[in-house]
């Protein structure tokens, strides 16, 4: 018991990070390879890679790292795919919902102790077109969530597509309830989620703290800071305290999103 408890302490936090990259082909000649190896994460999900898998593949070509793509019917459209440096126990495509899976949305990979759930929520689109799909999505995942957590707690990261709060999106009221990504349905569906036994790591542990994943690529938005927190890891209750940190880093640059993240203890 005391070698292991040696053990333990030795452990690093395992790094788990998050990153809409709007197409892994485009963000490798942006230099997603060496942002890949200067964060050093165990485990990275990818959002909207635009590819198929053999296109991730080919991409992520010679990292140590497995690699698991889920690519929509529609070529060049949506996608995602978790790297990761330990073999996940199991992995699965989908939510099991045909008119949700074929967009290639979502990847969960099963760990010793939690699941990771990589996911690419729908825009609701211009004009909010797309508004009564992006809510039935939400409840058709959260019923997903609530069947993997009657195994193990949940790790659920990605472009989520709303801003949550006024603190969360640089222009509140002049979006509120006509920009996709902060209307009140979208807001409700954030607030479901929350009371329904997931923490939002990064507002629980920067509760005061000002800070933007994603930005338009018009207007100069980046270099003004004018943008939105789309971005996150939501965590079952349950398992938040083993949530050592959670972080926005901004300086990594590629896409119109930048990665988050959050350090976990063993």
């Amino acid at each position: 018991k005391y070698f292991a408890s040696c053990k333990n302490q030795l452990q690093k936090p395992m790094k788990l990070i998050s990153f809409n990259v709007n197409g892994i082909r485009a963000a490798a000649k942006k230099g997603l390879l060496n942002h890949i190896e200067e964060m050093d994460a165990d485990v990275i999900g990818f959002q909207e890679t635009k590819a198929t898998e053999e296109q991730v593949r080919e991409v992520l070509f010679g990292l140590d790292y497995h690699i698991y793509a889920f690519s929509a019917e529609k070529k060049g459209y949506s996608g995602t795919a978790i790297i990761s440096k330990t073999e996940p126990l199991s992995y699965q495509y989908g939510i099991g919902v045909p008119e949700h899976d074929d967009q290639g949305r979502s990847i969960t990979c099963e760990f010793e102790d939690f699941y990771l759930l990589n996911v690419y929520v729908p825009n609701s689109g211009n004009g909010l077109v797309r508004l009564p799909y992006r809510k039935t999505w939400d409840a058709a995942l959260l019923a997903y969530i609530k069947e993997l957590e009657k195994k193990k707690p949940v790790v659920y990261c990605g472009d989520m597509n709303v801003a949550h709060t006024p603190m969360d999106i640089k222009n509140a009221a002049s979006n509120y309830n006509k920009t996709a990504g902060y209307t009140q349905d979208e807001i409700d569906g954030m607030d479901t989620y929350l009371n329904s036994g997931l923490v939002d790591t990064f507002r629980t542990l920067h509760p005061d703290e000002v800070k933007y994943s994603w930005w338009s690529y018009r207007a100069n938005a980046r270099e003004n800071n004018v943008g939105w927190r789309l971005d996150y890891f939501l965590v079952s209750e349950s398992f938040m305290p083993r949530v050592k940190e959670a972080f926005i880093l901004n300086e990594v640059e590629g896409s119109d999103h930048c990665p988050v993240g959050i350090e976990i203890t063993s």
